[in-house]
């Protein structure tokens, strides 16, 4: 009986990191399925929240290992909430933290810089380098006016000095953003879709020629799959079944209890 105490004891350390990868996968379904609901794209939501397209879909396909600490997830969580209506605050608050990073920080030395990866630290750096951009441009734009004001000078030869440096600065900033062109090139023609289960139903999926999934999904799962040429869905539920086709509002197969079979082939290449 000690040694099972013991055991147990051990357990919710463990299973924290699959706690939070459980509840990003739930709450990822929630916020995918709202979204369909309400008619809206990827391509909206980030401009709604400004966050890139590659964090928002790791959000919905529940992929934790291409988003950064938590900490940070559950602020971008709690954005694409606000985005669709819901609280924010109340809604990402339920992503699990793990309070061990806090302790580590009040007993270590180690910088809270030291914690973020390479490719966070390269999104930092631009978000300060567009603060900084932004910033001076005021600056200068407010010098200019009050020197033209006070000196009596034509405003357009204090600007012709500064403003092409700027704009320069602020054209290699709008290249930055490489993860949407990525994303864009890794899709190339590949069809994807989007399962969610209304109901517990039996599934196959089967992508170019080969059987990714077979079995019985319960109620509320969210499953996406990728093909390079084909999907085949299979269930024996289609009323039971929403199926969106790469990322377009999502339908039900057709209707409850009864058999259906859908095959999506990608786009030919051009």
């Amino acid at each position: 009986m000690k040694w099972l105490r013991k055991k147990n004891n051990h357990q919710p350390s463990i299973s924290l990191e699959q706690q939070r990868a459980e509840k990003l996968a739930e709450m990822g379904a929630q916020l995918w399925a709202l979204r369909q609901e309400q008619g809206l794209s990827l391509e909206q939501m980030v401009a709604l929240t400004r966050i890139p397209k590659r964090l928002l879909q790791a959000i919905e396909e529940g992929n934790l290992n291409d988003l950064p600490e938590p900490v940070y997830i559950q602020g971008l969580i709690r954005q694409f909430a606000d985005a669709l209506g819901l609280n924010g605050v109340e809604f990402s608050g339920t992503f699990p933290i793990s309070s061990a990073q806090v302790n580590r920080q009040g007993m270590g030395n180690t910088s809270p810089l030291d914690q973020l990866r390479p490719i966070h630290l390269y999104f930092l750096y631009i978000l300060l380098i567009v603060c900084s951009v932004n910033g001076l441009s005021q600056l200068l734009n407010s010098a200019v006016l009050q020197a033209s004001n006070s000196q009596n000078q034509p405003y357009i030869k204090r600007k012709s000095a500064v403003k092409p440096e700027v704009a320069q600065l602020k054209d290699s900033l709008k290249v930055q953003p490489v993860s949407d062109t990525l994303s864009g090139e890794q899709q190339g023609q590949v069809v994807q879709i989007g399962v969610t289960l209304k109901a517990s139903s039996w599934i196959r999926v089967v992508a170019d020629g080969k059987t990714e999934f077979e079995g019985t999904l319960p109620e509320g799962t969210h499953r996406i799959w990728k093909a390079q040429e084909q999907l085949t869905v299979k269930t024996d539920n289609a009323g039971g079944v929403l199926m969106s086709v790469n990322q377009e509002k999502a339908k039900e197969m057709g209707e409850p209890g009864k058999e259906e079979e859908v095959r999506i082939a990608a786009k030919p290449k051009f």
